[in-house]
């Protein structure tokens, strides 16, 4: 089974980034899908069921914050692992992760090398 990864953010070149920083992940077999905000998010998550979802917080419309609680409030889609990956690094946008059901909350600016592993942590055992 393929792994499914979903990027998630509303600036390009920051999804062009992670994009690079997870590219390695693709010659592994893993598909990375992209969205440039909340509701897109929410339609691919729909429909391809990734294994891991990457969300900005700070987005047009629906915020990460409001993908992370649909996903998971929704059965069908809650194994999905999801990152909150933001600017927002105050102790109280932490909490409100928590609180949505986000299983890893990550600051921008980010190591690319952190994310390629955090994300091979998460995918290999989803994929074997």
């Amino acid at each position: 089974m393929r792994a499914k990864i979903l990027i998630c953010d509303d600036e390009p070149h920051i999804r062009r980034l992670i994009q690079q920083s997870l590219e390695e992940l693709e010659d592994e077999g893993v598909t990375l899908f992209s969205a440039g905000d909340g509701e897109e998010a929410l339609a691919v998550i729909r429909d391809q069921r990734p294994d891991m979802v990457i969300l900005d917080i700070m987005m047009p419309g629906r915020n990460g914050f409001d993908v992370c609680a649909e996903v998971k409030a929704d059965a069908s889609l809650r194994s999905a692992y999801v990152v909150l990956l933001t600017a927002k690094g105050q102790e109280y946008d932490r909490q409100h992760g928590d609180r949505v059901g986000a299983d890893c909350y990550m600051t921008k600016p980010f190591d690319p090398d952190e994310l390629l592993a955090m994300s091979r942590r998460v995918i290999e055992p989803r994929t074997t």
